[in-house]
């Protein structure tokens, strides 16, 4: 990646940075330190030290709730990883060489390698360091459910591995033999026994990767009259023609085995096929199987590809070649039709009782699975013991979608969810799935915007056989929650009483703080492990006693608690807690109540007006009353990623201001534009008025259906003088059957398509507009084709915009290349038509010096 042409001082130059020819004045010299072969840039080197600090490391509680896992990520990995070649395949991103999965299942990035585990002990704060193995790639790991083991994938240049460790002694080791496949997912998993692993194998194929013919063929389609609309986020990645069926089949082929933890032994298990998930019982001998089948499709992914389903014998498969079908649960058909946030026919959402040794209960729908269709009832779930003789009995119907049966501990208790799309409204009843004629009992009926009554989520406990169960001790079950309240969120712990219907808080977070419930430690519910963290204070375990002490500040309820540090980990970035920030609460014009987090940079003075940048991504709302709900906190401890790092050169950030798309979800799109500019013009008058913010001298940017709000706010305002808009979709006709929560098609509302899509106003864009996108975005509504058109406009229309497109990354930007190269462009941009743009100055006009 070369630099081409650089013609300096003249406006239109043309540079090629990686493959993307941009327009531009001069650029910046490369910092020093950079590599002088690098087609890359970076930022100084005070924000160089940022990006490159250690991450904090992420806990997980043991089943057992005696140890505690420390796992730290990489932030980034390097562009080589990110360039490695893969193949696309129906909707997965999958590396030839060794089988992994390219990139995370939505092609957001890939996934992370581990940089450091540690075990620590939850009764008195030793900590073990787990060696791991030189130059891995580790994932993160799996805990089996008497706490004894865990286990990891390794991914290698020519395998992904599977590794085992020693929770008391922190050693690791890997199993021989076993490669995994991760083209489908579910490759690895502890079975109810927690001494062996079920896993998908790279079936050992006699014959090669298919390869390509001279001519690939053609690649045929064809509709015969039904209508069948793809949704935006379906369409990705998909088949072509039949050299890619082949290689699909060759690299989506498994083997099913059973691996021993502690021999290593492998035990094939029927015969290799396309399998897809893995459902095992709790009696560790059934298992519902989901292969995939022909014929494929070209139009969807292999989500949507014809199934079958069936319920396995395991024990009677080991090491044979045919596959013990007891019963046949369905044969899917190609569901390349199914409507637009509805959900295909047929057995689907399939869940072993975890109290019983094999009861399976699924859902059914009776609507056709749209939820535009009239019904009195959507689903039904119907239930099916062993030895699965007989019809399946019917044990409920949902009025609105089914979205999943929680079991208690108790097998007369569990907690069954429906979702109506539509009114965005969730409903939970308490059931007896055993006794048809008891009458269920609602518990919980609140639309999913709600969140300052969002009662949490049940606490679970791991049973013996690795199945997840709510915790209930008599009538009592605990919710967790993230507590979000006018001040920002506040996580809580509450005992519920299921039969009073009522709930009494046992811990709340202090508002100087924010503190997380993780579990009960060492399974004791007076003690609660917890995750705490401040702005000043970098994130660590406490174990908190419940009923001791006082309570936290004046003016709280009665429930106290002490705390004792479990785990004291350093600050790795202590110049970032200069930084200050806090909670801004104000009312866009129409009444509806926003806030937005205020970050100033380190050493601020007030009083004193700074260039600043805004960021938000919108969302839809059904009731204006929930839209101005405060969500996140201020308390949480300080990490710069992305445009937050511009605090460290005198911006100033006005950060997840609340852009909420209010209207009914049938129709909200109506008044996009003009809701947008309403929260925009609120937030920054809000900013000025706190005399934080030069009103001259603002700049916006947004991620993905963030990037589409900047554009327009840029395309409809006069309120900033720049944007930089990262990995957008500009132009909606090209996502004709529906974009966010709008519902109807182009043909149904063509006007909304065209009012919400920049492209069409791009001749009205005279404000610089920095665009970057990902070269290998495989968001199906957000290609790399959606910035490159948009910058053909702007560009046409002689307005001023600068493109960026960074080699091999998909939606979200991976590699530590990319990263640094996104904040040079920013800093780069922001600077010079922001940051030095003249007081009273026009949009786009700048003092800088080519």
């Amino acid at each position: 990646m070369q630099r081409k042409s650089l013609l300096c001082g003249l406006v239109g130059a043309t540079l090629t940075l990686g493959m993307t020819s941009v327009s531009m004045a001069a650029p910046a010299a490369t910092p020093a330190g950079a590599p002088a072969t690098s087609a890359y840039n970076q930022p100084p080197k005070e924000i160089l030290d940022v990006m490159r600090a250690p991450a904090s490391p992420s806990p997980s509680l043991s089943p057992k709730r005696d140890k505690l896992m420390l796992v730290t990520m990489d932030d980034y990995p390097s562009i080589a990883k990110v360039a490695t070649p893969f193949l696309r395949l129906a909707g997965v991103r999958i590396e030839p060489g060794n089988h992994s999965q390219h990139d995370t299942p939505g092609g957001y990035g890939i996934p992370p390698c581990l940089s450091a585990i540690d075990l620590v002990q939850v009764a008195d704060g030793a900590t073990t360091a787990v060696k791991l193995p030189a130059d891995a790639c580790p994932r993160r790991p799996m805990w089996s459910a008497d706490g004894q083991r865990f286990a990891f994938e390794n991914i290698t240049a020519t395998a992904v591995e599977l590794w085992v460790g020693d929770a008391k002694t922190g050693a690791v080791r890997r199993l021989p033999g076993v490669r995994l496949n991760q083209m489908f997912g579910d490759q690895v998993q502890w079975m109810p026994d927690q001494k062996t692993l079920l896993v998908k194998l790279v079936h050992a194929q006699k014959a090669p990767p298919p390869a390509p013919p001279g001519s690939d063929g053609p690649g045929i389609q064809e509709s015969l009259g039904a209508t069948g609309q793809s949704s935006t986020y379906e369409n990705r990645d998909t088949l072509r023609n039949r050299h890619d069926e082949a290689l699909f089949e060759h690299y989506g082929k498994s083997q099913l085995a059973l691996v021993d933890a502690a021999s290593g032994k492998i035990t094939p298990i029927g015969k290799p096929g396309l399998y897809e998930e893995l459902d095992v019982a709790p009696d560790g001998r059934h298992a519902v199987v989901t292969e995939i089948r022909p014929p494929y499709s070209y139009v969807t992914t292999f989500d949507r590809f014809p199934k079958q389903i069936d319920l396995w014998d395991l024990a009677a498969s080991k090491g044979k070649t045919a596959n013990p079908v007891l019963r046949e649960i369905a044969a899917l058909p190609l569901a390349d039709r199914v409507p637009n946030r509805g959900v295909p026919t047929g057995p689907r959402n399939f869940t072993w009782r975890p109290t019983d040794a094999a009861t399976l209960v699924w859902a059914e729908a009776l609507d056709g699975g749209d939820p535009k269709v009239q019904a009195a009832q959507r689903d039904r779930l119907v239930m099916l013991k062993a030895p699965f003789k007989g019809e399946p009995v019917e044990i409920a119907r949902t009025e609105q979608r089914y979205a999943g049966l929680a079991w208690s501990e108790q097998p007369e208790v569990a907690l069954l969810t429906d979702y109506d799309v539509n009114r965005k409204w969730r409903r939970t009843w308490q059931i007896d799935v055993d006794n048809a004629g008891a009458a269920r009992r609602l518990v919980w009926d609140m639309s999913t915007d709600e969140k300052y009554a969002d009662p949490g989520s049940p606490v679970r406990r791991t049973l013996a056989n690795g199945f997840s169960v709510i915790r209930q001790d008599g009538d009592t079950i605990y919710l967790s929650g993230a507590g979000s309240s006018p001040d920002g969120d506040r996580p809580f712990l509450d005992k519920f009483d299921l039969k009073a219907q009522k709930a009494e808080r046992l811990y709340r977070s202090s508002a100087s703080s924010y503190e997380q419930f993780l579990g009960f430690a060492n399974d004791n519910t007076g003690r609660l492990l917890t995750w705490y963290q401040s702005a000043a204070e970098t994130p660590n375990a406490f174990v908190r006693t419940v009923g001791q002490g006082t309570a936290a500040a004046a003016g709280e309820p009665s429930y106290a608690s002490t705390s004792v540090a479990l785990t004291r980990l350093a600050d790795p970035v202590p110049q970032v807690r200069e930084i200050k920030k806090r909670l801004v609460k104000y009312k866009r014009a129409d009444g509806v109540d926003l806030s937005f987090t205020l970050y100033t940079p380190p050493g601020y003075k007030e009083g004193t007006r700074l260039p600043t940048i805004l960021n938000a991504y919108p969302l839809d709302y059904a009731d204006a009353s929930k839209a101005g709900q405060t969500t996140g906190s201020q308390a949480t401890f300080t990490r710069l990623r992305q445009y937050r790092l511009l605090l460290l050169s005198g911006y100033a950030i006005i950060d997840s201001a609340a852009f909420p798309i209010v209207g009914d979800p049938r129709k909200a799109y109506d008044t996009y534009t003009e809701q947008l500019v309403a929260n925009a013009k609120a937030a920054v008058d809000e900013a000025v008025r706190l005399g934080v913010t030069d009103p001259n001298r603002v700049g916006v940017t947004g991620h993905s259906h963030g990037a589409l709000m900047t554009a327009n706010l840029l395309a409809h305002s006069t309120l900033f003088k720049a944007g930089a808009a990262t990995s957008g979709s500009y132009n909606k006709s090209l996502t004709p059957f529906g974009f966010q929560n709008e519902r109807r098609s182009v043909w149904e509302a063509p006007d909304v398509y065209t009012k919400a899509s920049t492209f069409f106003y791009a001749d009205k864009l005279k404000t610089p507009l920095l665009i970057v996108h990902g070269g290998d975005d495989a968001n199906p509504g957000t290609t790399p084709l959606q910035s490159t058109k948009l910058y053909e406009a702007i560009r046409g229309n002689g307005g001023t915009t600068r493109l960026v497109m960074l080699p091999y990354e998909p939606h979200w930007y991976a590699a530590r290349e990319s990263n640094e190269q996104l904040i040079y462009e920013m800093l780069r941009w922001f600077d010079k038509y922001v940051k030095d743009a003249p007081a009273g100055a026009a949009a786009g006009t700048t003092t800088a010096k080519p």
